[in-house]
């Protein structure tokens, strides 16, 4: 047998990486405050609407988790250090650890600022080495740590980096897949979540490997053919799906909701303001401009209405869309209604030279923008 043969995942068809950090936020916080380590950390929104962004692993132990609303995470871990986020620091930290991810592969599909597919098929070494060699360069460039799983496609690879956290890593061989896979919830399948769980055990299916003996025909008749076979194909630990690098945004946009209703634009326009640098940023960072600017705002009754602008010339600097904004704007009176949320984003992005499609009439618009981030 050969050297290379010997070398785990070397002859794999596919050498598929996840890598997630641990903690991310709360993580960063300990890392510049080290006063903090061993704390239970909270970072989220602080005020009475906000939600938990991120929670340490000390403070997940009292049942705190993301997307909780922060009354309640106060209720359950009240000794925890509540931190609003920084999320310049975790850019600068993210962007670190992606530069080691492009060291090893161009074939990089990011997730978020903390978590990556790799796909490092075509690169000589074992994807077991590759693994701790970048869990390895995290913790002396940035001080964090990571969790990594190992296996053949995406599905296995986020399953593994998700079973010994935090600093973990984990292999799942493809012979070892179905067995693996067996005992193990439903809601661990790729695309269930709560509702398509309960749908699953409704048919009598509580484990992934109830789905793995059951016939492909038995899944697409109860299931549908497409849902069943997708369900079928996960039960046996496959997944044909690409790592794909990012594409060019389609759109961008940012929003935010307040702590309490702003009463007047006035109090809203500086918020516009860093949304319209934030959109010049990330405009610049892919050559594009915008030919359309849309306005958000929530109301405190919760109606949401959009308003769009399209130039005559596409535009990108920050002064060009604050002044589409401050026009858009205009079109919205308030009417003694307060303002919840506001948000600014750009669409129908196109780079010099090229011809848009599709171009806005001013009227309102549907809020797939603002679904992007």
């Amino acid at each position: 047998m050969s050297i290379r043969a010997t070398l785990i995942g070397a002859d794999w068809p596919r050498k598929i990486l996840h890598v997630d950090l641990d903690a991310f936020y709360p993580s960063v916080e300990a890392l510049d405050n080290p006063d903090l380590i061993g704390q239970p950390i909270i970072v989220g929104g602080l005020g009475r609407r906000g939600v938990v962004a991120s929670a340490s692993y000390e403070a997940r132990e009292s049942g705190v988790h993301s997307a909780m609303p922060m009354e309640r995470a106060r209720r359950l871990c009240p000794d925890a250090v509540f931190l609003r986020p920084r999320f310049s620091r975790y850019r600068e930290l993210s962007k670190q650890v992606f530069a080691i991810y492009e060291a090893w592969t161009e074939r990089l599909e990011p997730l978020s600022m903390d978590e990556a597919y790799l796909d490092v098929t075509h690169h000589i070494s074992s994807p077991v080495d590759i693994a701790k060699s970048i869990r390895a360069s995290i913790r002396r460039k940035t001080g964090l740590t990571g969790s990594a799983g190992v296996s053949t496609n995406k599905f296995l690879a986020k399953l593994a980096s998700d079973i010994d956290k935090p600093d973990g890593l984990t292999i799942i061989r493809p012979e070892d897949a179905r067995a693996f896979l067996a005992a193990l919830p439903v809601e661990k399948l790729w695309g269930v979540g709560p509702a398509n769980a309960e749908r699953l055990r409704s048919h009598g299916f509580e484990q992934i490997g109830q789905l793995a003996a059951r016939p492909l025909e038995d899944l697409e008749r109860i299931f549908g053919e497409r849902w069943g076979k997708q369900l079928w194909e996960f039960a046996h630990g496959r997944d044909c799906r690409r790592v794909e690098p990012p594409g060019e945004p389609k759109s961008i946009s940012s929003e935010t909701t307040y702590e309490s209703d702003r009463p007047s634009w006035n109090a809203v326009w500086p918020n516009i303001e860093r949304f319209a640098a934030d959109l010049e940023r990330r405009l610049e960072r892919w050559s594009l401009s915008a030919r359309t600017v849309t306005l958000k705002v929530r109301f405190q009754d919760f109606t949401t209405i959009t308003r769009s602008h399209t130039p005559s010339v596409p535009v990108r600097q920050v002064d060009e869309i604050l002044k589409v904004a401050r026009r858009l704007v205009e079109r919205v009176p308030l009417d003694g209604r307060r303002i919840r949320l506001a948000g600014l984003g750009g669409s129908n992005l196109i780079r010099p030279g090229e011809q848009a499609t599709g171009l806005d009439d001013g009227g309102p618009r549907q809020l797939g923008l603002f679904e992007l981030r």
